[in-house]
């Protein structure tokens, strides 16, 4: 029952999905407030504000798509970095158990 009580793992996957949630929330709220200074019509057209704009709206675009392209690989080592964690705590847990305490097999 004691595994039960000893949750070290929680801290660092509770991290990971805190982290990637935060950073599509953000994204999506950046993208939220371009759209709506750019599309509100208080920049005239062909004026530096509104050239600066729409460079800015593609280099969000140009940035999320590179970041989505490097998603997978960033999840794959997150699931990674987990299963080392799962795998040292169970071997933790087995040598508690067991009482060699790493004493050889």
């Amino acid at each position: 029952m004691s595994i039960l009580k000893n949750k070290k793992g929680q801290g660092l996957v509770t991290g990971i999905v805190a982290g990637i949630g935060g950073l599509v929330i953000t994204v999506i709220v950046i993208f939220l407030i371009v759209s709506t200074l750019n599309g509100a019509g208080l920049l005239t057209t062909g004026s530096a504000e509104q050239n600066s704009t729409d460079q800015m709206i593609t280099n969000f675009t140009t940035g999320v798509n590179n970041v989505s392209n490097k998603l997978p690989t960033v999840l794959l080592v997150a699931a990674v970095v987990i299963l080392f964690g799962a795998i040292v705590l169970l071997v933790k847990q087995s040598r508690a158990i067991s009482g060699t305490g790493g004493a050889g097999l």
